[in-house]
């Protein structure tokens, strides 16, 4: 496959006009062109440096050298370098660069890929910007705040020849697809209806303590594509303070619709074998803010967020079929009759669960130098939030909608259709084309 560069004046312009220093093509020592070799320590970046990039860290391969670390707080670059110094074989350099803009990073390191651990309003355009700078791609989920946003990745995915995997680690643990697999190859006849847990979705961001920006922050670039507003300790820094609020993400925090709900409707893509289709109809069961939702597959397949918070499985889904149901959960499978998993790998050691996330990141590595699809691509990782899009689009508008999963639109419905694009702040723009 080749190994598509994006043109310098190109690159400067999508990256809204941020640096003038000469974009550098990432190094070329590898394997071919595009490919690493079999033999070769594969240089990345991370993008992000709170919580998640930890573990993110801890989970990867040996074969992987983390040679450069950006975030817009340089804080939490600290915080994460003195963090890893503690871990035993770790893959982060000695020499680990720390930048703020993560576009100079890209500039100036000569990598083959990164890790993107941002906030999810500013993910999108900065794995664009990654794949548009030659890189292939570690994303984290939620994916994307916006169906556009999504759709964008899609095209440049497949403009630019990158390997893309979405962080919807349970994918690559083996219960799991074991589980999917069952579901998929019609164990329990044909499902009708598939129960999640009733995600609970964003609130609207309330007025909220401000202060003087830290010295070490670019809070510009934290507020990214939303409303450049006050610095704000209840925002940042902190694990997810962010996620609830609609602006940022789409209900992130844990018992949330793109927090726990994105694993969730991952599965539930896996094992209907949809992954390149979404529901084509979704309604309300009740009223109220988080009412219980169903949607409607092209097939017939009813999916249904129904159980309560703490109820059943909290990142995966019940499978009901014609002849029995088979509940996935992260790490867990149980069936009724029970004799339908007989046979399924044993669950992975709990005290021991980065080794099965370390298969996720395996997999990413061993596509970079094979150039073949990841198990979460793109499009995976953008159907799976296309799902959680129209949960909280339908909540937001309180009435029924009909989705073309082909034409990604509403049918019939303008004002829905306004909801796959949101406004953004000038200097943080999606490219005019991919």
């Amino acid at each position: 496959m080749p190994n598509h560069r994006f043109p310098r004046r190109d690159f400067l312009r999508a990256a809204a006009g941020a640096l003038a220093a000469p974009y550098v093509v990432p190094r070329g020592v590898l394997g071919g062109p595009g490919r690493p070799g079999a033999g070769d320590r594969i240089r990345v970046g991370l993008i992000g440096s709170g919580y998640r990039s930890r573990d993110l860290t801890k989970e990867s391969p040996p074969d992987l050298s983390l040679v450069a670390v950006a975030d817009c707080d340089l804080r939490q670059i600290a915080g994460y370098l003195a963090a890893m110094k503690d871990v035993p074989d770790s893959v982060v350099s000695a020499g680990c660069a720390p930048y703020q803009d993560y576009r100079e990073m890209l500039d100036k390191e000569s990598l083959d890929g990164v890790f993107i651990a941002t906030t999810t309003h500013a993910r999108a355009l900065v794995c664009l910007h990654a794949m548009q700078a030659g890189l292939d791609v570690y994303g984290e989920k939620p994916l994307t705040l916006t169906v556009e946003e999504g759709q964008y990745l899609v095209r440049a995915e497949r403009k630019y020849g990158r390997v893309f995997q979405t962080g919807t680690q349970q994918r690559s643990v083996a219960i799991n697809n074991f589980g999917s697999d069952l579901v998929k190859n019609g164990a329990i006849g044909k499902v009708h209806t598939v129960i999640c847990p009733n995600f609970i979705g964003p609130e609207l961001r309330p007025e909220l303590p401000s202060q003087p920006t830290p010295p070490e922050m670019n809070w510009d670039m934290w507020c990214h594509q939303t409303d450049l507003i006050p610095y704000t300790p209840a925002l940042h820094p902190g694990l997810g303070r962010w996620g609830r609020y609609r602006e940022y993400d789409g209900g992130g925090l844990g018992w949330g619709v793109t927090g726990w709900g994105a694993h969730a409707f991952d599965q539930v893509q896996r094992a209907l074998g949809t992954d390149d289709t979404t529901p084509e109809e979704i309604w309300l069961e009740e009223t109220g803010p988080n009412a219980p939702v169903t949607m409607r597959y092209p097939n017939g397949t009813l999916l249904k967020l129904a159980l309560p918070k703490g109820k059943g499985p909290g990142l995966g889904a019940i499978f009901v079929g014609e002849k029995g149901k088979i509940e996935i959960n992260r790490n867990r499978l149980a069936s009724n009759p029970p004799e339908l998993v007989e046979g399924a790998p044993p669950p992975a050691d709990k005290s021991e669960y980065a080794s099965v996330a370390h298969g996720h990141i395996r997999n990413w590595v061993d596509c970079m130098r094979s150039r073949k699809k990841p198990v979460a691509h793109a499009e995976v990782g953008h159907r799976s939030s296309v799902i959680c899009i129209l949960v909280n689009t339908c909540r937001e508008l309180g009435r029924r909608l009909k989705w073309d999963p082909v034409k990604e639109e509403f049918v019939g419905d303008d004002e829905a259709n306004r909801l796959r694009c949101r406004p953004r702040r000038q200097g943080y723009e999606l490219p005019e084309t991919v």
